[in-house]
């Protein structure tokens, strides 16, 4: 199982880093979140749970550190050397008294960096503050400095292998949602349409498979439908629920996703209404998003439509999506919404997210989308109509 891509692309990955590295006076960078690690040099194991780092120096390979029994994964996932791999041992692992960084400290020091200025990652979810007062104590005379989002700027723009690989994330949600609109009805309990959804995420197509998707498939389904995140039930669908559905589909790790509204049987036409206008919305987001173009800009457009029909959004209606492990899928990078001032660039890909959750029912639709030369082009291609189960 190599690295997905060719090591003169994660060279190049490393190149950029080091850049951003370079521009903060870093001698070296301590990346707590997996999917960084994953971007900049393959390795995939679900090793996440307990304490691994990976650091980067300017003059040798990035180096991963973590529990012992993981470490096998960097051989089979990446592009790096033995030389590459400092592990801890089984008795640092949830042991009262000890702890995992204490030994990535003392890594840290035998690479000279005691005295250095090093960055972390402050806000990621796997880099904890004991891990971290555990750093600062094993190398005390080093300056930490906050380097939170470095890589995942340097992430933002998708070489085009990337896409290619989004591109088949996107066939996988397609068929997950195509197996969803074949099987939600009256009576189906949402755990059973959420098994099958998750089989064609997995099982994928004779061409190739699936991976877990870092978001959690979501069932919105009557009043569940009024809020964003709903986890599925073991509750059965009801005659006139509006469902709503956020799906993904996740290839090598890289994540697309997909919203759709279904109706089963009559429903008000407020839903039906509500679509429309949130559909004249995708279209103005996706005649505006084009190289160039400021985020809040993208938003304004969004929100043009929704004054013309009297409707209201809060939340962001779009951000950067690449590579993740749960629990997200988001880069934590662009973000639609007003006052946003980045600029779109060519192979920036945004998940595009119209949610409308009212009172008593709610309704998405969304599209992944790589922003090209001249303009956009939706990776996920379904029909975007409230879809009617009779």
């Amino acid at each position: 199982m190599p690295a997905v891509f060719e090591k003169a692309e994660y060279q190049h990955r490393l190149d950029l880093v080091r850049t951003a590295m370079s521009d903060r006076n870093l001698d070296a960078l301590v990346i707590g979140d997996p999917s960084n690690m994953n971007w900049l040099t393959g390795f995939d194991a679900w090793s996440f749970y307990v304490p691994q780092v990976m650091a980067v120096l300017h003059d040798r390979a990035p180096i991963w550190m973590g529990r012992k029994m993981d470490a096998g994964a960097v051989s089979l996932t990446t592009w790096l050397g033995e030389g590459s791999i400092m592990p801890y041992a089984e008795d640092y692992v949830q042991r009262v008294g000890v702890h995992p960084m204490e030994v990535v400290a003392a890594n840290l020091r035998e690479l000279s960096l005691n005295g250095k200025r090093i960055g972390y990652e402050s806000d990621t979810y796997f880099f904890s503050p004991k891990s971290f007062a555990c750093l600062q104590k094993g190398l005390s005379n080093s300056e930490w400095v906050d380097a939170d989002l470095l890589v995942n700027w340097c992430r933002v723009i998708k070489s085009n292998a990337e896409i290619k690989v989004m591109r088949q994330a996107a066939r996988l949600v397609e068929s997950a949602m195509t197996v969803a609109h074949e099987t939600i009805a009256p009576g189906v309990r949402q755990c059973d349409l959420m098994a099958k959804i998750v089989a064609a995420q997995v099982g994928g197509n004779a061409d190739f498979g699936g991976d877990l998707t870092a978001l959690s498939p979501l069932i919105l389904a009557g009043k569940a439908a009024t809020t964003a995140h709903p986890m599925w039930t073991d509750e059965k669908f009801t005659d006139g629920q509006t469902v709503a559905l956020e799906l993904g589909g996740t290839r090598q790790r890289y994540n697309v996703g997909l919203a759709r509204t279904i109706q089963l049987g009559q429903g008000p036409q407020a839903v039906f209404d509500t679509a429309h206008a949130v559909e004249e919305g995708l279209n103005a987001v996706l005649d505006t998003i084009k190289p160039g173009v400021i985020a809040g800009d993208v938003h304004r457009a969004w929100q043009t439509v929704l004054d013309k029909y009297g409707l209201a959004k809060e939340s962001r209606i779009g951000y950067s999506i690449g590579v993740g492990y749960s629990p997200d899928w988001g880069e934590h990078t662009v973000s639609l919404r007003a006052g946003e001032t980045t600029v779109l660039e060519k192979n920036m890909v945004l998940h595009v997210m119209l949610g409308m959750w009212l009172d008593d029912w709610g309704m998405e639709m969304s599209e992944t989308v790589a922003v090209t030369h001249s303009g956009s082009e939706c990776l996920t291609q379904f029909p975007r109509n409230v879809h009617v189960v009779d």
